[in-house]
Parts: C-alpha cells; structure tokens; sequence
C-alpha cells in the first residue's frame, strides 16, 4: 500500500514545479518585452517622441497653451518657405532659358552638325588633360591609322556613343544598361528637359534618338510630377519640393524588337497520361527601357504601396533627378570621367571619417527626392536646380 505521507508530497512537488514553469514563462516574457523596449529606447526617434510626450505632460496647462501658438506660428512660417521655393523655382526657369542655345550648340557637335571652329576649340588645359582620358575614350575618338602606322587618318563624324559612353560612366546608369541595350542607345543624339506648364513644379525627359532597328519613336520621356506645399497631416515634416509621382512613355516596338521582354519555354507534364508539352511563355527582361515603364502610384495618397513598389519609385526618382540635375548640365564632364573624380576620392576614404562622410553623402542623396507614402526623403533647397 502506497504511503500517504509520499503522495502528497509527491503532489506538493507538482504543484511546486508548475509554479516554477509559470514563473520562468513569466521571466522570459518580461525579459523579451524588457529587451523590445530597450531596442525601441535605442532609436533616436523613438526616444525624441517618447521625451517629447513626457515633456508635455509635466508641462502647466497655461504653457501647452503657449505652445499651441508658437506651433501655429510655426506653420505660417512653412507655408512662407512654401512660398519661397515657388518663387527659387520660377528663377531657376527663367535661367535655364539662358542655358537652351548651349545645350543645343553641344547637341550640333556631338551629331556632327555642327563643326566647332579653331574660336571654339580653344581650351588651355586640353593637353594637361588629354592624358587623363580613359583608354575606352581614347580608342573612340581615335580617327585611325594605316596599317603601317602613318598617321593617315579616317574621318570621324561627331562624338561617337557620347551619351552611351556618359551612361557606361555613371554606376548609377550603367547597372540598368545591358547588353542587349547597347546597340540601341549609341543611337541616342540627346537627352533635354522640359518644365511642365499644368504642373508648375514638374519636368519631363525627353530622350532623343535617330532612327534605329528596334522603334519607331523619335522621342521617348519620362515625365516627374512635383509638389511644394506642406503635407496637411503633418506640415512640420516639409522640405522643399518633391517628386511624388512619375509617369513613362509607350515605345512603339518593331516586330521581334522589344528589348524588355523574352521568351522562355517550359516543360509540363500531365497528372495523369504522363505526356509532356512545351508552353512559351513571355516574361520581363532587364533592360534601361523598363525606366520609360514604372509602376503606376495610386491617385489616393492613403493608398497602400507594396514593399517592391516603393523601392523601384524610390530608385526610379533618384535616377530621374541625378539626370536632370548633374548629367544633363555636365554632360561632357561625365563623358571624360572629370566629374566622376569626387567619387572615386572618397571611395578612398578610410577609417572613421571616411564613414561619417558616407553616411552624409547618403543623407544628402536622400534629400533629393521623395519615395510616395514615405516621409523625410525630402529634395534639399540647396539641390533644388533646373539646369
């Protein structure tokens, strides 16, 4: 017969070590809580929201009152910086009219249209610089030679692949041209831009190319939409301008042209025969004329865009800004690889400076433009420029 004494205290022990389960489920709970917490403690952002809270709510009613002023006073103040970059706008516009006849001039000489003449040519620095040139430009811009090397020389029309070479330049646009897409953009003769007239802030760009085997457009553009006035549900978050919404172009393809699609074949096998068929199916192909085919963004500003979405408009923004701003304006810098020269400076950069310096360079980068349903990637006044 069992003793009675030994299964209660069996049964004490039980009881015992279920408490103690309850208690460690308990510990690890507020131990992981404890940790989200401090996680959350540690971003400056969260911390400055959280202080800012506790602030107020110490703070005398007769103060939270006073506040509330200086906040409305804080909001006249954005809708005058509103007002002052419609102003910087319209002058940088005005201006830029001056810089046409020039673009246009450089135009005429890289598709021979134009010959510049001794005047024109002259440059004091062009034989300290001409050894800088890389050995692809080089071989470009080469007229020939005979075959026993006399200096007898082929003529050369223009600058040949100028801005195939300018995109082949720039990591930036270079990670978007492929192979396939070569042939096509050493037909193009220039890029400009236009300043839309229903959208006082926007721009196009119009990529102009001669005619090709693969469409039949002349032009193809990518037009960006723009806005300089404070978002409603959050005004203090306001910039400057930004770019929230972009829009492409339909190329007009010629049969077995297309660049941005492939064809694959696949091999399916029946359940239950067993036989097997070959379906062609059509799918996306990389290519740099997807950049004239970005995703739409909803009309409703509340509208929820996926993860993928939003990181292709993020990339498509900064391209579209990064062209306007510094290759359209310094075309033949990017063509020699002068204005590429910081770049490759600060790539040099070692140690702890050279990593707040990057991470000041990807601040500066993240003012430039806006990514929709995203705040606080706003385009710098400083970098508001239309040139």
């Amino acid at each position: 017969m069992a003793d009675p004494e030994k299964a209660v205290l069996v049964e004490g022990n039980d009881a015992d070590t279920e408490d103690m389960e309850d208690e460690e489920d308990e510990q690890t709970y507020n131990n992981k809580n404890s940790s989200k917490a401090a996680q959350l403690l540690k971003d400056p952002d969260m911390l400055a929201a959280l202080q800012g809270k506790l602030h107020a709510l110490v703070l005398p009613p007769a103060v939270k009152r006073r506040i509330k002023a200086l906040k409305k006073l804080q909001l006249d103040c954005t809708k005058i910086e509103a007002k002052f970059y419609e102003e910087v706008h319209a002058l940088e516009c005005k201006y830029f009219q001056q810089y046409i006849p020039y673009y246009e001039k450089r135009q005429a000489i890289v598709n021979a249209v134009h010959e510049p003449n001794d005047d024109e040519c002259e440059w004091p620095s062009d034989d300290e610089k001409a050894d800088e040139l890389t050995e692809e430009i080089k071989n470009k811009l080469q007229l020939g030679q005979g075959e026993k090397g006399d200096n007898t020389t082929s003529e050369v029309s223009g600058i040949p692949e100028f801005w195939l070479t300018i995109f082949k330049n720039v990591d930036l646009l270079a990670n978007m041209v492929q192979e396939h897409d070569e042939p096509i953009l050493k037909h193009l003769n220039d890029i400009s831009i236009k300043f839309s007239k229903e959208n006082p802030m926007g721009f196009t760009l119009e990529f102009h190319f001669s005619p090709n085997d693969h469409f039949s457009n002349e032009v193809l553009t990518k037009e960006y939409e723009m806005k300089c006035v404070p978002d409603e549900a959050d005004p203090f978050s306001f910039e400057g301008p930004e770019i929230f919404r972009c829009k492409g172009c339909t190329i007009e393809w010629k049969k077995g042209k297309n660049v941005t699609v492939k064809t694959i074949k696949k091999k399916q096998k029946h359940k239950s025969r067993g036989s097997v068929r070959t379906v062609t199916k059509t799918v996306q192909n990389d290519s740099f004329f997807n950049f004239f085919s970005p995703p739409p963004v909803p009309e409703d500003p509340d509208a929820e865009v996926e993860e993928e979405t939003q990181d292709i408009l993020t990339t498509d923004f900064e391209i579209g800004h990064y062209i306007r701003e510094h290759i359209v304006p310094r075309a033949v810098l990017y063509f020699t690889g002068e204005a590429l020269d910081d770049d490759d400076y600060d790539e040099e950069e070692e140690g702890e400076e050279a990593e707040d310096e990057e991470e000041d360079d990807d601040d500066e980068d993240d003012y430039k433009y806006k990514s929709p349903q995203k705040k606080g990637a706003q385009q710098n006044p400083s970098e508001c420029k239309q040139q």
